[in-house]
């Protein structure tokens, strides 16, 4: 599986790539928060 193999070092290091891959982790971050403050907002705030 791709999450499971090792890094390759000839595979050069690409800013893109990385910039990617940081504004990925943002947004599932925020859509997981978005997720827990409207369960928070239906269930606890009503």
């Amino acid at each position: 599986m791709y999450f499971f193999r090792k890094k390759n070092s000839n595979r050069p290091s690409n800013f893109n790539l990385r910039a990617m891959h940081a504004i990925n982790a943002l947004a599932i971050i925020m859509f997981l928060g978005g997720i827990i403050y409207k369960l928070i907002d239906w269930f606890i705030l009503k």
